[in-house]
This record gives C-alpha cells, sequence and structure tokens, in this order.
C-alpha cells in the first residue's frame, strides 16, 4: 500500500474542491485554495520520494501550472484531465510519467472503443492510466464523467476491469460520492476493487484520519494504493501530511 500525493487545479491554482459541485449553477464549493504554486507540492513530493501521484486539471486554464508541477518532478507524476490521444504526448515529453483518461474514452454513457484503442496505440498501454471514477446506483457502480455530471452505463466490476487491464498500467478511482466530503471511505467499493483488480490501482475519496487509513488497509488487504485530498494539512485539512508518511512507511 502506497500514498499517492494529488495537485488538483481549478482555474490556474491548486485547490481542493467538492468534484460533484463542478458543474452546479451555484458555483463550486472550494474546500482549500493554496497560496502556492503546483510546483511548490511537486517538489515537495519530489523530495519525499512520493512516486505515482496525479497532477488533475478541472477545466481550462491549468495547463501552465500543470508543465510547472511536471518540471518540478519529471517522471513522478501522472497527469489527467482534459486528456487526448492527440495532447498526450506532449505531456510525456514535459515529464509526466502517464497520462490519465476518463471521458476521453467514456462517451455518451458507454466506453468508445476506437477511442480507447487511439490512445493505447499513441502512448503505450504502459503509460496509460484508465480513471474509473464512479458512482453507486441501483445496479451496482457505474463510471462518472464529464466532471462526474454524467453517469455512464459502464459497470464497475470484475469482467469489465479484466478487460480493461489489458490496455493499460494502473487504475485511479475516485468514489465519487464521498470525494471532497471527508466522509470517510467507501468500504465496499475500496474492498470490491482490491478483489477485482490486479495491476496498481489508487482509491480516492473521503479518507480524513490515520484511522480512515488503517480502515482501508484492512479492508483492501493492502493492495490498493491510496491519496488524500481536502484532509490534509497541506490543503486546509486536520491529518498532517508527515504523519500518513510516517504511517506509510513504518
Amino acid at each position: 500500500m502506497k500514498f499517492r500525493p494529488c495537485i488538483d487545479l481549478h482555474q490556474g491554482k491548486v485547490k481542493q474542491i467538492v468534484g460533484e459541485t463542478l458543474r452546479d449553477a451555484g458555483g463550486v464549493k472550494e474546500n482549500f485554495v493554496s497560496p502556492h504554486g503546483a510546483d511548490y507540492y511537486a517538489d515537495m513530493f519530489r523530495r519525499d520520494g512520493l512516486a505515482g501521484g496525479h497532477v488533475i486539471m478541472l477545466g481550462p486554464g491549468n495547463e501552465e501550472e500543470a508543465l510547472r508541477a511536471l518540471a518540478a518532478y519529471p517522471g513522478g507524476l501522472q497527469i489527467g484531465g482534459g486528456i487526448t490521444a492527440e495532447n498526450a504526448a506532449f505531456y510525456l515529453e514535459r515529464g509526466a510519467s502517464h497520462v490519465i483518461v476518463t471521458s476521453y474514452i467514456f462517451r455518451n454513457g458507454r466506453l468508445d472503443e476506437d477511442r480507447l484503442e487511439r490512445i493505447v496505440s499513441e502512448v503505450g498501454k504502459e503509460r496509460l492510466v484508465i480513471d474509473l471514477s464512479c458512482k453507486k446506483s441501483g445496479d451496482g457502480w457505474k463510471v462518472a464523467t464529464n466532471q462526474w455530471a454524467v453517469l455512464s452505463d459502464f459497470a464497475v466490476n470484475a469482467e469489465n476491469i479484466a478487460y480493461l487491464e489489458n490496455r493499460c498500467a494502473e487504475f485511479l478511482v475516485h468514489a465519487v460520492d464521498v470525494e471532497g466530503k471527508r466522509a470517510g471511505i467507501q468500504e465496499e467499493l475500496a474492498r470490491l476493487l482490491a478483489e477485482w483488480t490486479s495491476i496498481p490501482t489508487t482509491y480516492a475519496g473521503g479518507i480524513r484520519s490515520l484511522e480512515d487509513i488503517e480502515r482501508f488497509r484492512r479492508a483492501t488487504g493492502g493492495r490498493l494504493d491510496f491519496t488524500v485530498g481536502s484532509a490534509l494539512d497541506l490543503f486546509g485539512g486536520n491529518l498532517a501530511y508527515r504523519d500518513v508518511l510516517q504511517a506509510v512507511r513504518a
């Protein structure tokens, strides 16, 4: 089990937001807006030896900050948000270890096989991360796309995960129902992902304490990695970043 750091960018700033509010008419709910640039955090993660974290561009206007983060930690960060087969190589050439895709390959509520094959052909499965951020529906877990506003018909289950594992290097999975809310982990989803996946998989959503991290470890048998956002003291929360490092290195 590894701690994967995150840098979320919105309107050119490092922020922590409630993801479900990205398309709210009343505006985005911001938990934290950092006075530091993305490169500040990227350099910190580099110095602390935390590889495999992710930079997520939440909408337009974040490219410059994202590139600063990649330059500060070349080869140490993945990048997602608006990634396509046409621009993926650009970010890899500028230091991203992997590119992360969701909405590009899930269109109109379905998996677009042509787009999936196109980006695999462009970057290779070994540098592709598929984001399976999902919400629970009446018949299981479904991938949520377009800033989590559209629930697709693509089920997150053992069969579909086995299919996608042949086309990517890793999965990133945000539990949308608890993301940004400091509400505790979606234990059922974490447990199922640990059962279904055989490639590196990072869970995001709801972790707020060292007790949650230990609960996550027990639920997954240590088979999944995790990230912490709004709860971390780096981003305005009460959970000390250094304590998390100590917990995963103990």
